[in-house]
């Protein structure tokens, strides 16, 4: 076996399990119950533009594409930043409250449980 068939075959490979990756990730963002679930969603969805540019670099031989996957990667991570700022600005969403941390507006995070309103025993 030639080392451009070997090329062929894994270059093949990689593009379809990045498609079958890219597939999982849409179903992933479409289904996902909470909004931190689609935000990471939309992430992987950068992380596999950048392996489909790698692996069309490798096969084409233009390596320009390296560049751009570089400048995809870095916009992706400031995109991804910018959502968890969002995020955690505008407080954790009512689904995602089930006896886990809740965040306040000041301050630390406090367990459901062990919060007390002014005045009223618990």
């Amino acid at each position: 076996m030639s080392a451009s068939a070997i090329l062929s075959f894994s270059t093949t490979f990689a593009l379809v399990t990045l498609s079958l990756g890219l597939l999982l990730t849409v179903a992933r963002i479409v289904r996902g119950p909470t909004l931190p679930d689609r935000v990471l969603g939309l992430d992987m969805l950068v992380a596999i533009a950048i392996g489909f540019i790698a692996v069309i670099a490798i096969r084409s031989g233009f390596n320009l594409y390296i560049d751009i996957a570089i400048a995809l990667s870095l916009v992706g991570f400031l995109a991804t930043v910018a959502f968890a700022r969002f995020i955690l600005a505008r407080g954790l969403s009512p689904e995602s409250r089930g006896g886990r941390l809740e965040a306040p507006k000041h301050g630390k995070a406090v367990a459901p449980e062990r919060r007390r309103k002014k005045g009223v025993r618990q």
